[in-house]
């Protein structure tokens, strides 16, 4: 018999909707006949936080640890702890009734943030505004519950991360081997009750840890830790983002006191190797891709070449047996753009493995997950939604690609045209010039509502060196097609690239708040920019005008460097003002006010026109007029 297989994903990720590695996993490995379940370990300790019996048992402990931040909620602990039931429950089903007793005076206690609750908010007509001002209050009220367990409780604690400063930038092991000596928390116990209950009805031989973000690290080795010690006959191992940026270098013996494997990169070729070789069929030497400790040594079994399982030939994800009835929709930012990374159900697909771009400086060009590009077909694309909407009853879908081609869009938006199948569809792209306006159409009317993509620094000069491959008068062009169209854009933003100056940071932002003015982009994030091990800048600074200063590698994580830019300007000073003037952006405010208004120190004139974006418009209309004639 096949050794069984226990997914586990690891708090915290995403609270509305279900991180998609454990599905994918799952389809795959199953076609191969080997005994897969897969547990959504994040939103299960979350639901299991926020009730009425475990808010009772924080509150104690906080008492007994003598923690008193947040007075006032604690003064209204019995009113957080006989409404909190409610509030989940509101928040994973959204009906109107318990819409209306939140709403109601005096059901919700006033907090520090429902006190100071947006009041000029204007709020859609009839049921929807109801549903969404009742969604934002609630969210409110759990924010003000998760600030308290934080500030008295469990400092790692936060709503889609755990611990996350121990794992990010973890050049040594020292600090995460500290702190898994001590006593877990009151949170951390609640997981390890949860983890327990799985493996004691699960029985696995292998269980294994998708550890995407640096925020996941700690839950996963805190379990792992308690495996070892519950039921040492039990291997574990870790893949997953994290794994696959972070320990590529890894030399350090000490975490495998607490785990078996890591493996990098795509899992289902490392993986369905590991079965073989626990089930006895093959040898250590077989493994591919895969970290193991052996006689005290970290070594990296990688036998070439590696079984490639191509993109077009992987099987649909497999959702099913995820609790999709304990997801929380969330609603702190009222932007409708903004709202859907924590708002509603997203079915998480992959259009295309890896990018076709593949050229941006910034970027882990060099690793598989982004320079390893494999398409599929429109068909074969359309079977797997269908088969994802029969397990899951979900018709929503986040294609979670770096960045989906647009010939691919044209034909998946024609396919399920075609097939009659309704869906609605948001994806990351680059703002290449081949999304003309009836491109942009197309997608609206096979149901795409929304696209991500990179503006970054908004000045082409710093475009060009970053080999972006699109400039500010294409980026207008094509926002406007996707806006005219119906379909929202969000814009990712960057300062701080390697000899950016004071002037083109305030330039960047004029661009920016022009873009918005026009209606372009309806939504945007600014992002510091880090110098990453993996990306033609870390490679090569000096080609960019930077030196990298650290951080010294000590055996673990390798990936986020430390860099001095002797040409650049003072980056973080301006992280402050540009959030300000972004906030105003996008609740539809500040347009007018002069870029000063959101800076506590002098900043230099615009040296760009005021009617950058206006002019470009123009320009593309002249050029749509000229067409036509």
């Amino acid at each position: 018999m096949r050794p069984k297989i226990l997914f586990i994903t690891p708090p915290f990720t995403q609270l509305n909707t279900a991180y998609p590695a454990t599905a994918y996993l799952k389809g795959f490995l199953e076609t191969h006949e080997v005994p897969v379940v897969h547990v959504d370990l994040s939103i299960e300790l979350f639901t299991s936080i926020f009730t009425g019996a475990f808010l009772r048992a924080v509150f104690e402990e906080a008492a007994e640890l003598a923690q008193d931040h947040y007075p006032k909620v604690r003064e209204l602990k019995e009113h957080y702890i006989s409404r909190v039931d409610t509030v989940i429950g509101f928040l994973q089903k959204q009906d109107l009734k318990t819409a209306h007793q939140l709403l109601k005076p005096g059901f919700l206690p006033q907090g520090h943030r429902l006190i100071n609750v947006n009041t000029t908010i204007k709020w859609a007509a009839g049921e929807e505004g109801i549903l969404d001002k009742a969604k934002h209050y609630g969210t409110l009220f759990i924010e003000e519950l998760g600030d308290y367990i934080h500030a008295n409780v469990d400092e790692f604690f936060a709503f889609t991360k755990y611990a996350e400063q121990l794992s990010a930038s973890a050049s040594s092991f020292d600090q995460l081997d500290e702190f898994l000596s001590y006593q877990p928390t009151l949170i951390e116990e609640q997981m390890l009750d949860l983890l327990v209950a799985h493996i004691e009805k699960e029985e696995p031989d292998l269980v294994c840890f998708t550890i995407p973000f640096p925020g996941n690290l700690f839950a996963a080795l805190r379990c792992s830790q308690f495996i070892k010690q519950l039921f040492p006959e039990i291997k574990v191992a870790f893949g997953g983002g994290y794994c696959n940026t972070e320990l590529r270098s890894l030399s350090d013996p000490r975490i495998f006191e607490f785990i078996d494997f890591i493996c990098l990169d795509d899992g289902e070729g490392p993986l369905l190797k590991l079965v073989g070789y626990l089930e006895g069929s093959l040898a250590m030497a077989d493994l591919e891709r895969t970290f193991l400790l052996e006689n005290e040594q970290v070594l990296y079994k990688n036998k070439l070449p590696n079984t490639i399982y191509h993109h077009r030939t992987l099987p649909a994800p497999d959702y099913s047996g995820l609790p999709f009835d304990k997801y929380v929709s969330f609603l702190d930012v009222v932007n409708p753009m903004h709202r859907m990374w924590t708002d509603a159900r997203w079915n998480k697909l992959t259009i295309s493995h890896g990018c076709y771009w593949k050229q941006c400086s910034f970027c882990d060009v060099s690793l598989d997950y982004i320079g390893t590009y494999q398409n599929t077909t429109a068909s074969a694309l359309v079977d797997k939604i269908e088969k994802v909407i029969k397990d899951t009853g979900i018709t929503g879908f986040h294609f979670v690609d770096e960045a989906a081609p647009p010939k691919m869009l044209r034909a998946l938006s024609h396919e399920l045209l075609t097939r009659n199948l309704k869906i609605t569809w948001w994806t990351n792209i680059r703002f290449e010039k081949t999304f003309d306006f009836e491109l942009c159409q197309l997608m609206a009317e096979s149901g795409c509502i929304a696209v991500t993509g990179g503006l970054e620094v908004a000045s082409d000069r710093l475009l060009a060196k970053m080999k972006k491959g699109v400039d500010i008068a294409q980026v207008t062009r094509v926002t406007h097609n996707f806006s005219q169209t119906g379909i929202m854009v969000h814009a990712y933003l960057m300062y701080g690239f390697p000899t950016q100056t004071e002037q083109e940071t305030i330039d960047a932002l004029e661009v920016v708040r022009q873009l918005f003015e026009h209606n372009c982009i309806q939504s945007a994030f600014w992002h510091q920019f880090t110098t990453t091990a993996h990306s033609p800048i870390g490679k090569n600074p000096e080609a960019f005008g930077i030196e990298v200063t650290g951080p010294d590698f000590e055996g673990f994580a390798q990936n986020d460097l430390y860099h001095n830019d002797p040409q650049g300007a003072d980056h973080p000073k301006y992280t402050q003002g540009l959030n300000s003037a972004l906030n105003a952006y996008l609740n539809n405010t500040g347009y007018a006010k002069n870029l000063q208004n959101w800076f506590d120190f002098p900043i230099p004139e615009i040296s760009i026109s005021r009617d950058l974006i206006k002019r470009y418009l123009a320009e593309n209309r002249s050029k749509e007029t000229t067409r036509v004639h």
